[in-house]
C-alpha cells in the first residue's frame, strides 16, 4: 500500500475497450498487450496476485490492508469468477500472493507484510491449499508464519516462494538498494521467526535529475519494489515497481542472492495506474500484471 500518488487523468473503460478493440485489428506490441480490464467492485485496492496451479485460466488476486480477508480469482479477461473467505485471519496489509506445490499439493502464500509507517513489531505470511475447484467458498490456513525483521521494522511488498529450495523470498519496498531477505517455507519451530539478511537487489533505476527537480518525491516512489514471482520453471525471477519490470536470470543450481546481484532485463511499464501484482502465466508464456485502482487494466507483457 503507499499513500496515494498524485492523481492521473483515468481514461474510462470504454476507452480502454477501444484500445483493446484496436489492438485486436493489428500487430500487437511486442511488449505488452491490454489483456482485459477489472471492473468487479470488490477488487478495488488489488496488490497480489498469482496464477492457478488448478486452473491455467484462472488467476488469484487479494486486496490491500484494511479489506477483508478474502482471495478473489479472476479470469485472464479480469472477470471475477469466484469468492474465497480465509477464515481465522485478518487483513492487517496484504500486500502479495504467490503460488507454489509442496509435496503434491497446491498452495497460496498471502503476504501480511505492509507496514508503511514503520510500525508494525511482527509480520505474518498465511499457506492456504488452494481450492480443488474454482468456487465460491471458505479456506484456514494450513500453516501461518510470525517473524520479524533482524533490525527493526521495514515495509515490504514483494515476496516469492522458491519451493525447491524451500525459501521465501522477501524484498524491502523503500530502501535503496532493495535488500533481500530469506525465511524457510517451513520453519522447524512454531515459534518467532527472524528474517535472514542475503543481499540485495542491483540494477533497479535511479531518479533522473530532471524528475528529481520537478517533484522528489514521485521521482523516489516510482523504483520502489510492489511485487517479486518465479517463472514456473524457477530459472526467472519478475520484479516489478511502478514504472518498471525487471527480470533477473539465475543459472541452475544459482542462489537468488548471487542472481540478484547481477544486472536484470529492464523495461519500462506502459501506463499503468500504481502497479502493485503481477504473475506469471502458468505455462510461463507471459507476466500479467494490474494495479491497485478500479477499474484496473490487466495487462499481459512478453519480455
Amino acid at each position: 500500500m503507499l499513500a496515494r500518488m498524485p492523481a492521473r487523468a483515468f481514461p474510462s473503460p470504454l476507452a480502454l475497450l477501444l484500445c483493446a478493440a484496436l489492438a485486436g485489428c493489428s500487430q500487437p506490441p511486442p511488449f505488452a498487450q491490454l489483456a482485459g480490464l477489472i471492473v468487479a467492485p470488490q477488487l478495488n485496492e488489488l496488490s497480489g496476485m498469482a496464477a492457478s496451479r488448478v486452473d491455467p485460466d484462472t488467476f488469484w488476486v487479494l486486496n490491500d490492508g484494511g479489506s477483508t480477508p478474502t482471495l478473489y480469482a479472476i479470469g485472464k479477461h479480469g472477470g471475477l469468477e469466484a469468492t474465497v473467505q480465509v477464515d481465522g485471519v485478518t487483513n492487517t496489509d496484504w500486500e502479495d500472493l504467490d503460488g507454489f506445490d509442496l509435496a503434491g499439493r497446491h498452495y497460496l502464500l498471502i503476504a501480511d507484510t505492509g507496514d508503511n509507517g514503520g510500525l508494525r513489531r511482527t509480520l505474518q505470511l498465511h499457506i492456504v491449499e488452494e481450492p480443488r475447484v474454482v468456487a465460491d467458498g471458505h479456506v484456514r490456513p494450513a500453516w501461518s508464519i510470525v517473524f520479524r525483521w533482524p533490525d527493526g521494522p521495514r515495509d515490504c511488498e514483494a515476496v516469492a516462494v522458491d519451493a525447491a529450495r524451500g525459501q521465501i523470498l522477501l524484498i524491502s519496498k523503500r530502501r535503496r538498494p532493495p535488500e533481500l531477505f530469506v525465511l524457510p517455507l517451513r520453519p522447524a519451530t512454531s515459534g518467532l521467526q527472524v528474517a535472514r539478511s542475503v543481499g540485495h537487489l542491483a540494477g533497479i533505476p535511479e531518479p533522473d535529475a530532471a524528475s528529481l527537480e520537478d517533484n522528489p518525491r514521485l521521482a523516489r516512489m516510482r523504483h520502489q519494489v510492489t511485487a517479486a514471482n518465479l517463472s514456473p520453471d524457477g530459472r526467472s525471477m519478475a520484479v516489478l515497481t511502478y514504472s518498471d519490470l525487471l527480470v533477473y536470470r539465475r543459472k541452475r543450481q544459482e542462489p537468488w542472492e548471487q542472481a540478484l546481484l547481477k544486472a536484470p532485463m529492464a523495461f519500462q511499464l506502459p501506463w499503468l495506474p500504481q502497479a502493485e501484482a503481477l504473475a506469471w502465466a502458468a505455462d510461463g508464456r507471459g507476466l500479467y500484471v494490474t494495479g491497485e485502482h478500479s477499474p484496473a487494466p490487466l495487462l499481459v507483457l512478453n519480455p
